[in-house]
């Protein structure tokens, strides 16, 4: 009798699952929805900004289910600096720079980050909001410190690769190489609405990104090149 009321209250105090309104039961799904969602939130609104219930109310969840599977906003915020850096590495990855020379290999790195920056503006607002952030979710992420890691010595690798080979000047740090790149890349996003009521900037339009999309690969190239044709 008494081991039977004891297992009564163990059930009681197990968190309970909240059930997922007019969908299919299925978390891992479940969880993949919330971030897409509440990636665009916080890209958009900032982490101030946005709205548990905002995000709720598109995922057909609830407020309960979202803290159940990500613990509070703040965890929330930070799988989805995770899951969008997370994203962009494994990509990056895909791109088997080992099997290219290095010449080929930093165009094609350059060219990615290009590419996905200017077409994942929601990663770029992610980041310049933790900025304002002072970096201070980053910082608490092993994960996303683990993958940047493997950013630079895949850049270390290509550089190396390019000094021992010749066509790359000897003496530069692979973290200035990623540096730039992120530079020329991000800011192309970043500013691209003020720089373009300033200047009066088209570089919105479709052969103006091809255009600057290749001044960018060929100032990186000769950053790190010996005179180098692009």
């Amino acid at each position: 009798m008494n081991q039977l009321v004891h297992f009564k209250k163990s059930k009681a105090t197990e968190p309970e699952v909240p059930r997922e309104t007019g969908r299919t039961n299925d978390p891992a799904r479940t969880m993949a929805e919330i971030l897409t969602v509440a990636t665009h939130e916080f890209a958009d609104k900032g982490l101030t900004g946005a709205r548990i219930d905002e995000i709720a109310a598109a995922t057909r969840t609830s407020k309960r289910m979202i803290y159940y599977y990500f613990g509070s906003k703040d965890g929330l915020y930070l799988a989805v600096l995770e899951e969008a850096y997370r994203r962009m590495r494994a990509i990056e990855a895909d791109l088997h720079l080992d099997d290219l020379l290095p010449l080929a290999a930093l165009r094609k790195l350059v060219e990615f980050t290009y590419d996905h920056h200017r077409d994942n503006e929601d990663f770029i607002r992610l980041v310049m909001n933790e900025n304002i952030q002072r970096g201070d979710y980053l910082r608490q992420s092993k994960s996303i410190q683990a993958l940047n890691s493997n950013a630079i010595q895949s850049v270390r690798a290509v550089y190396e690769r390019g000094v021992a080979q010749g066509v790359f000047r000897p003496g530069l740090d692979p973290v200035d190489i990623h540096s730039a790149i992120s530079a020329f890349t991000f800011f192309n996003v970043s500013n691209r609405h003020t720089f373009g009521v300033i200047f009066q900037d088209r570089a919105s339009q479709d052969k103006a990104q091809t255009l600057k999309r290749e001044h960018v690969v060929e100032l990186i190239l000769r950053f790190v090149g010996h005179s180098v044709s692009a």
